[in-house]
């Protein structure tokens, strides 16, 4: 086995030759949407992907964890003393680079015996797909430095947020967490947490012993700049409103289900008959609803008004998961169920789905 340190070799000429010679042989990631991008950024492009988290879940494993994997097929207890160290850290200590070690050693075991569940379930070509759907995903993925603009508005706790003079706040302090961790080398949230960002924006402290007391623990820095914080908070105030962001950014993503039951009651009912009947199938397949058909596609779907003639339902969900991005399996086994229910118009009382476990969604990268 060998590990290779990218940090040193960062824009080396042998990424290059390590790609020509491996781009090709199938690579075996565990969640590998969080891997890619770095992959991607120091040159490497994977062609054919085994994703042991994304087969296991296809499998129907009840955990998908690494550590979680490790014991329920190979018996096998990962230590994970060191997970929550700075990686950013140089040079690495011996017992990280131990441990970092011990987590591939098993991988591919791990990947074997996903592969031979798949294979008895009749699944493996359904996972070929999802895998080669990731890969699609990030083909024309391009590493920037330069965050998305709109990034910050995805800040976790913005439904605290009720006025566009805090929402600037909100966005000052993030895209300067957002410098401040790009020149460390760290993890945004380990400068300062989105917690942290939105009570400061609410609550704006004016002086440097309120803002230490707001910030707390939500940093992981030994000496945090609260000097910083407090410049940023007292400019983003003398912000005019002219140069506020809008209170509501427009959106892509469905509304939220209290909104279908006022603006689209018909597409609420068809929604809930969709989701109930995917349950079931969930069930019967042993795959969790998401990974059956992403929850976007379904809105989607519901959301619009079907054909006036039913036996035109099959064809335009078909057309519709195809256009959506949904995989071949995933069309062949969702289609007939998903038709079957658009002509409902009275809604069921259903339960809220449950997200599962780190979920690995290529569509999320956009």
């Amino acid at each position: 086995m060998h590990l290779i340190d990218p940090i040193p070799l960062k824009g080396s000429k042998l990424w290059q030759v390590f790609n020509d010679n491996f781009a090709n042989i199938e690579w075996v990631i565990h969640a590998s949407t969080q891997d890619l991008p770095c992959l991607i950024e120091v040159g490497l492009s994977p062609k054919l992907l085994f994703d042991t988290e994304l087969g296991a879940r296809i499998a129907g494993c009840p955990k998908v964890g690494l550590g979680a994997l490790a014991e329920s097929l190979l018996e096998l207890q990962l230590a994970k003393e060191h997970s929550a160290v700075d990686w950013s850290i140089r040079p690495l200590r011996p017992e990280w680079i131990t441990y970092a070690a011990l987590d591939v050693d098993i991988l591919l075991e791990i990947r074997d015996k996903v592969e031979q569940m798949l294979t008895e379930q009749n699944k493996l070509k359904w996972a070929v797909q999802d895998f080669a759907s990731i890969l699609k995903n990030y083909q024309d993925y391009e590493f920037t430095d330069t965050p998305k603009s709109d990034r910050w508005c995805k800040t976790s706790g913005m439904h605290k947020v009720r006025d566009r003079l805090t929402l600037t706040i909100v966005r000052d302090l993030w895209i300067s967490r957002d410098q401040l961790a790009r020149e460390m080398d760290l993890a945004p949230g380990r400068v300062l947490n989105d917690e942290a960002i939105v009570e400061l924006a609410t609550k704006r402290p004016e002086t440097l012993e309120d803002v230490a007391k707001v910030i707390g623990w939500r940093t992981r820095l030994e000496s945090p700049p609260f000097n910083r914080w407090l410049k940023v908070l007292t400019a983003s105030l003398k912000t005019p409103i002219g140069e506020q962001p809008e209170l509501r950014v427009a959106s892509q993503n469905m509304p939220p289900l209290k909104i279908w039951k006022e603006k689209n009651p018909i597409g609420y009912a068809r929604l809930t008959h969709v989701r109930a009947a995917l349950l079931e199938l969930s069930a019967q397949l042993q795959i969790p609803t998401e990974n059956l058909v992403t929850p976007e596609i379904i809105k989607r779907i519901c959301w619009q008004e079907p054909p006036l003639i039913s036996s035109e339902y099959e064809e335009f969900v078909n057309t519709e998961l195809v256009r959506l991005g949904a995989r071949p399996w995933q069309v062949e086994q969702v289609a007939h169920l998903v038709a079957a229910h658009l002509g409902a118009t009275e809604p069921l009382v259903i339960p809220e789905p449950v997200e599962t476990e780190s979920q690995n969604s290529p569509e999320e990268i956009a």
